[in-house]
Order: C-alpha cells, then structure tokens, then sequence
C-alpha cells in the first residue's frame, strides 16, 4: 500500500473548436481545438488506506470539505470501468478529497478540471502502488485517456496552452482516444491569451452535456456540422500561425453560435441563451468594430460568455466589461483568467 498523498491541480478549458456530438465510448464525432485555462482549476489528493475486502471499489469522497453522494457515485461508477487496469483500486479504500476554485454552474467546464485532476492522481499514484512506469509523454498520453473515460472534455485539459482532441485531416497525430497538445507553433499574438468569463446566470443549465451529445445522433444537420467542425480546424489553424485575429475572432463566434444553434434546433429544442448573453454579444461585437480591438466571443452549452482576447489588449478589454457589460452578469460576476500551463503535481509522504 502506498503511503504517499497525491495531489494535482488540473485546470479547466474552453474549447474554441466545439466538440458536439459522440460515439462508442466517449469518442468524439468531430475534432475539437481549446484553450487550457489558468485560474479555473480543480485540486483533487488520493491516498490510500488499508480495508478488509479486496473485490470491491471503496471511497471515502469530500468535495470541498463535505461529503457528496452524487459525486461519489458517479466517481465509483467511473473507478468500476478501469479497475482491471489498476490493482490498487480495489486492494485499497480510496479516500479522495476535491474542489474547485471556481463557484459550480460559474460556465467553466468543472467535469474536464475535475476528471482529469482524478486521472492524473490515479496515474501517479499506480506508479507508486503498483509499481507502474511511464515515461513523461506517455503518462500525459494515459492521462488524457482516461480522463475522457469521465468526461470528453477533460481529455483536453491535461495539456497547456492549446490541446487539440479528435481525428483531423488537418492534424496529422490527432486521435479519438486521447488529446494531445497542440503541435504548430502559434503566433506571439496568441501568447498569454486572456479568458475573462461572464456570468450572465449562476443556475445549473437546463441540459446536461451528456443530454445535448445525444441530441446529435438523429440531428438533421449533424453531417454539415461535422463538415464545418473540420473547414473552422483549418481556418483556426491558419490563424493561430499567421496571427490573423480577424479569422480567429470569426471562426471561434462562428463555432459559439452554430453550437447554440444546434440545440436551438434538436428535438427536444433548448434555448439555453438568455437575453443578457445577447446584449453582450452585441455590444462586443459593436465595440470590437469602433475599436479595431481583437476580442470575441465564445460560449459552452449554457448562457455565460467568454471574452478571449490578447494580452496586450488587456486594460482596454477590461475597462470595457467594467463599463458596460457588468450590469447584464448576474450579481456583476465576472471571472477574469487566461491561457495555463497545464496541471500542476504535489506528492505528501
């Protein structure tokens, strides 16, 4: 049994290239470009202890210093589908501690943060308890993977700055199985980009993410948004690499509002846009056009708004949102953060 306490921080992302739509197991149907965030970021630890039966998954889970069954389950039900693969899972009791530092329903994607945060603690810790070895590509290639065993999105987020996920004719080592960070090098322009999230709602989304993937498999124009999901890779590709904002800030708005559009259109329809996101979408798009400043918009599958934009722009982007977008956010939250560095590793003995 190991003695020691794993613990990763694992930031979420913000995909720029969406990702709607699965098959198998947590496959995607198209591949997907993000951002890999900053401050929004999930600290889980895992350390073992000994139990009396062997064949069964045991956790003592907390989410922010309580206990939370809903979690809980969904964590054991994850641990059951890769159990084989780790002997330690059932040899021990897994006691799991977790949070978020950043409010729940904020429109940060806390199911990526969290799962890989979770896939990375149960790698490192195999290498401690069941003598695993991985060299340092492998290890965030097998983080990635079973990461998006819990949730799709996670795969991207153990990866800084940008992480690409899926199959694409543009992206010669893109794979369904495992994300891998971005492999061009992209324009100085897009260093440090800025994240500066808007919440517009605080309410849990009407449809959970899982529900809306689904929605796609007899969507009428699933087959277009595939096609278009890989023309807007190559388009974003183009302008990560000649710094071209003006393609970046179309193609990501483009990505934003085709997602919305699709679930506009799905059967069952949700409407998750609120009129607060509109106002804002207008009034950045107008401000953008006055100010020749390169900020877009983008957004998940809720009401909130990300605001990405360069670093050099940052004072002027930020006196904006100040100005004039804090009173459609509820409460006038706003999340200011900006691309990462990745996941972030501490080991207690």
């Amino acid at each position: 049994m190991s003695t020691a306490t794993i613990t990763w921080q694992s930031p979420s992302n913000i995909a720029l290239i969406k990702y709607w739509g699965k098959h198998g197991n947590q496959l995607p149907n198209n591949a997907s470009l993000s951002l890999t965030l900053n401050q929004a970021a999930t600290t889980t630890s895992l350390s073992l202890k000994k139990k009396r039966k062997k064949a069964e998954i045991e956790v003592d889970f907390t989410f922010e210093g309580e206990k939370n069954e809903k979690f809980a389950e969904k964590i054991i039900h994850y641990l059951e589908s890769i159990k084989n693969e780790f002997p330690y899972l059932t040899a021990n009791k897994l006691v799991i501690e977790s949070a978020n530092s950043f409010p729940h329903s904020a429109g940060i994607a806390s199911s990526a943060s969290s799962m890989s945060a979770l896939a990375l603690c149960i790698l490192s810790q195999s290498m401690i308890a069941d003598k695993k070895e991985y060299k340092p590509e492998e290890f965030y290639q097998k983080a990635s993977y079973y990461a998006r065993l819990g949730s799709g999105s996670a795969a991207r987020s153990v990866f800084p700055d940008f992480s690409v996920w899926g199959k694409s004719t543009h992206i010669k080592a893109g794979n369904d199985k495992y994300a891998i960070q971005y492999p061009n090098k992209f324009n100085s322009d897009f260093n440090d980009l800025q994240d500066s999230i808007l919440i517009v709602n605080e309410k849990e989304k009407s449809v959970s993410s899982r529900a809306g993937h689904a929605l796609m498999n007899h969507h009428p124009m699933a087959a277009q948004r595939y096609k278009n999901a890989e023309s807007r890779m190559k388009d974003i590709l183009s302008a990560l690499t000649k710094g071209d904002w003006e393609l970046f800030c179309s193609t990501v708005e483009t990505e934003a509002l085709e997602l919305h559009a699709l679930m506009m259109t799905s059967n069952p329809s949700f409407i998750l846009m609120k009129p607060g996101t509109l106002e804002i979408i207008e009034r950045v798009r107008r401000f953008r056009n006055e100010t020749k400043i390169p900020v877009c918009f983008t957004l998940d599958a809720g009401p909130n708004v990300h605001l990405i934009y360069p670093y050099f722009e940052k004072k002027q982007v930020r006196n904006f949102i100040q100005e004039e977008l804090l009173t459609f956010c509820t409460k006038k939250k706003v999340i200011y953060d900006s691309m990462g560095n990745g996941p972030q590793l501490r080991i207690d003995e």
